[in-house]
């Protein structure tokens, strides 16, 4: 490998099993316009037996680009060849591009100059889908900085991003090589929480997320015991690392919403009555734990309530709620009280033998009647304006208690 002093990125590829789409990943990191003497190349083979870990040390043997190759044992998932990618690295910045993705030519020029000009430690480039979806929320505009409490940047904890390698080291963060599933959100979550800022490039696509034809796509395998598992450890970091109070049930929302909702869709319906009873009995003790009205008063009612049904135990109300939504009905709006607060009438409305609270029915954030796009509802000001009154209240309530305490135990 060549010698230079810093480089501004170390590439980490961690590749198992990536031919032929290995070949489009390095080519692509060999045509950066950030030049190849401002890159280096981290490359682990973990195991594969495609051919794999011989093309990577050919292609390490002919690009102008500084590069590294191990070979290893297969570790059985993405985070060990990350891991040890991140002990190798010596960039200002990691990124960590999967063997089946490739960048666009200006991606980390782009993701660098806007990393180096606001000072923040995670950068977003835009991602697009190629034969597979791709997150889109977060797209909407450039953005030096975003605050990650109020923006849909929780929305994509893949480890696709650029992150400063300080904070990596600052915070020794690594992949948990227990998870099989999940741990890049980890990772991501992590950063975003306790580091100095995001980045958004929303106007050029950096990336390009591929949907392998084969089927070997990390993301399509796993059994559904292993996505509670990741969804509730992405619960526990939050819970650890951001106070009780508005800031955490935002960040609740994504795990709830992308994670935990995903194993309760219709496709339960059609499983055996003893995997919906294992699936009760891992969401239970999550339920208890970290769903609270504030998570539930983020989410849109139709989500809400098949969560409120999760956690009350009953797999026969969240069946009547799945075939509702199936049948393309419409719930109706009931308006309530002076404020006119909007209710959608959905199975068991005002039941209360059911279990389900009247609040479970409440609009608090724009939701949708009928077919997308058809009819918005939006939560009436006032309404808005109660809750933001209760939460401060609550604040000083505590704040009170607080001062309090601390009053009476230097008494003592």
């Amino acid at each position: 490998m060549n010698e230079m002093s810093v480089p501004d990125v170390s590439v980490i590829v961690g590749a198992y099993e990536a031919m032929p789409y290995l070949i489009r990943c390095l080519e692509s990191v060999e045509a950066q316009t950030l030049g190849a003497d401002r890159i280096e190349i981290v490359a682990i083979d973990d195991g594969s037996t495609d051919g794999t870990g011989e093309y990577l040390e050919e292609f390490a043997a002919r690009t102008a680009i500084p590069m590294r190759v191990v070979r290893q044992e297969n570790s059985g998932g993405p985070s060990g060849p990350r891991n040890v990618g991140i002990g190798m690295a010596r960039g200002r910045y990691v990124f960590f591009l999967d063997a089946d993705d490739y960048f666009a030519e200006e991606a980390l020029e782009r993701m660098v100059t806007v990393a180096d000009r606001a000072g923040t430690d995670v950068v977003l480039g835009k991602v697009e889908g190629v034969n597979r979806g791709a997150p889109g929320s977060m797209w909407r505009r450039n953005a030096d900085r975003v605050d990650i409490y109020d923006s849909q940047v929780i929305f994509t904890l893949s480890a696709q991003k650029l992150f400063r390698r300080e904070l990596v080291e600052r915070l020794n963060l690594r992949f948990d090589e227990k998870l099989k599933t999940g741990e890049d959100a980890l990772f991501t979550m992590e950063a975003y929480i306790r580091g100095r800022g995001v980045s958004v490039v929303a106007d050029y696509t950096c990336y390009y997320l591929v949907g392998r034809d084969d089927g070997k796509h990390v993301t399509k395998s796993g059994s559904y015991t292993l996505r509670f598992e990741a969804a509730g450890a992405l619960m526990a970091l939050i819970h650890e690392l951001v106070p009780a109070g508005p800031k955490r049930d935002r960040l609740m929302v994504r795990p709830f919403t992308v994670g935990l909702i995903q194993q309760f869709g219709h496709g339960v319906l059609t499983q055996s009555e003893e995997i919906r009873r294992t699936k009760m009995a891992l969401a239970a003790p999550l339920m208890k734990r970290y769903w609270t009205p504030g998570v539930a008063a983020r989410i849109k009612v139709n989500e809400r309530l098949r969560l409120e049904c999760v956690a009350l135990g009953r797999m026969d109300l969240l069946a009547e709620m799945l075939a509702f939504v199936k049948a393309g009905t419409a719930p109706e709006v009931v308006h309530r009280g002076r404020d006119r607060t909007p209710y959608l009438a959905f199975p068991h409305f005002g039941d209360r033998r059911s279990g389900l609270k009247d609040a479970s029915f409440e609009v608090t954030v724009p939701d949708w009647v009928g077919k997308p796009g058809v009819r918005r509802i939006e939560a009436p000001k006032a309404v808005r304006r109660r809750k933001s009154l209760a939460r401060r209240v609550v604040r000083r309530v505590r704040s009170k208690a607080r001062t309090f305490a601390l009053l009476r135990n230097r008494a003592a």
